[in-house]
């Protein structure tokens, strides 16, 4: 389906991250995931022959440029971009710092556009590309004592509503997926936070996270990458500018 395709999955290592990895390796000829640890990647990077790995935060431009320099010299250029990598915080307005704020921004906005922007000469040049952001049903409407991580999600989807009109006759297409809460490590993180917080069982907490899912229940990695995967394939190129909701039915 992408013979020849190099797709680039950040923060691969863990989670959603390492569910798109492993599923685009069966369909593109090399997969480069990208993070901060190094164990965590290179434990994904060992189940699939074509999945390497390098380390890189994606908040910081100069970083993800060499990074991309050195994978084009190694594996080919690049076709698909899976901005994954994200942080997410949960506090109060009125006890949060600014930094609380500028922190999510740096790694969910900033990481975005430095991982779509700097593949962007490679796509054109294949007149062909998918460019796929990780946001949120937090990036759909607001959740209480999220306002930050709300606010960096929501940002994501005016990049790529904005995005795909400027690209639309290039080939390329840009989307967004918004899952709710996701099985994975940062949900039982923000599970415990939330019995730190509260006089919350852990039990409780959970309920609480997926009361908003009309389905009840936590979205599974697995769900997102085959959606990615989709997007990914040339059926979908009528399928821009959107942000594809993953939810159970909440939105």
């Amino acid at each position: 389906m992408n013979a020849n395709k190099h797709a680039v999955v950040t923060g691969g290592g863990t989670g959603v991250g390492e569910s798109i990895a492993l599923k685009l390796s069966n369909s593109c000829s090399k997969v480069t995931i990208l993070g901060r640890r190094e164990e965590v990647l290179k434990t994904v990077s060992e189940k699939k022959d074509n999945i390497n790995y390098r380390i890189c935060d994606v908040s910081k431009y100069d970083e993800v440029e060499g990074c991309y320099n050195d994978i084009r010299k190694q594996y080919g250029n690049i076709s698909i971009v899976v901005a994954n990598a994200g942080i997410a915080k949960s506090k109060p307005f009125n006890k949060m710092a600014v930094e609380d704020i500028t922190s999510l921004i740096d790694v969910n906005l900033v990481g975005v556009f430095n991982s779509f922007k700097l593949a962007l000469e490679d796509m054109k040049n294949f007149g062909w590309g998918r460019m796929i952001a990780i946001s949120s049903t937090a990036g759909l409407k607001g959740y209480s004592y999220v306002s930050s991580y709300c606010a960096s999600k929501h940002a994501v989807i005016g990049l790529i509503r904005s995005l795909s009109l400027e690209l639309a006759k290039e080939g390329i297409t840009v989307n967004a997926v918004c899952p709710s809460y996701v099985d994975t490590p940062m949900t039982d993180r923000t599970i415990k936070n939330i019995t730190q917080l509260t006089k919350l069982s852990a039990e409780e907490a959970f309920k609480q996270l997926v009361e908003s899912n009309p389905q009840k229940r936590l979205i599974q990695p697995i769900e997102i990458a085959e959606t990615i995967d989709w997007l990914c394939n040339n059926y979908s190129n009528s399928i821009n500018g959107q942000s594809i909701s993953i939810s159970g039915g909440e939105i």
